[in-house]
């Protein structure tokens, strides 16, 4: 892989922000964070989960992704906590440093965090004028149900499980 145009701790800063900023409700900073043309999408790991119509998203431009962002964050509880995990390099494109994380999502009830939803982001990173800005992110809600992933005779002893496809059918 090549030297990445954006480094990876930068990467990982900008993606804790963005996720900071969102829960915060802090909008002018989400917008400062987007190159002008970026492409943001959002769906479920299945694309039917009963609150598909409320993530499900596809945009371009950064007006229209935080126009979207704020419509969707003011009608979701408060506080509510997206954690950026396991944030890593996957290719280098272009000018553009491209990344995959793991998302966790907690909210509180009854004074204790209560697990929301998790995911997978990806997107990719590119030099703006201040800062390193998003020029593309999309967000993979997890909604099917974990199940074995190696078929009987994988490298996980004893798994005899049917192995499944992103849509949760089962594959021979």
């Amino acid at each position: 892989m090549s030297t990445p145009a954006v480094p990876v701790a930068d990467v990982t800063e900008l993606v804790s922000l963005w996720w900071y900023a969102y829960d915060q409700g802090d909008f002018a900073t989400l917008r400062e964070l987007l190159h002008k043309d970026v492409r943001f999408s959002s769906r479920s790991d299945t694309g039917d989960a009963p609150f598909e119509e409320h993530i499900r998203c596809e945009l371009t431009g950064a007006d229209a992704v935080v126009s979207w962002q704020s419509g969707h964050r003011l009608v979701s509880p408060f506080p509510m906590r997206h954690f950026a995990t396991n944030v890593h390099v996957t290719r280098v494109e272009d000018e553009a440093t491209c990344f995959s994380s793991y998302m966790f999502v907690t909210k509180m009830v009854n004074g204790v965090p209560q697990n929301i939803s998790s995911g997978i982001v990806s997107g990719g990173v590119v030099p703006g004028e201040r800062r390193a800005v998003l020029r593309s992110l999309e967000v993979v809600v997890d909604f099917m149900d974990s199940l074995p992933r190696f078929p009987e005779g994988g490298p996980v002893s004893g798994t005899s499980a049917p192995r499944r496809s992103a849509n949760g059918t089962t594959v021979a």
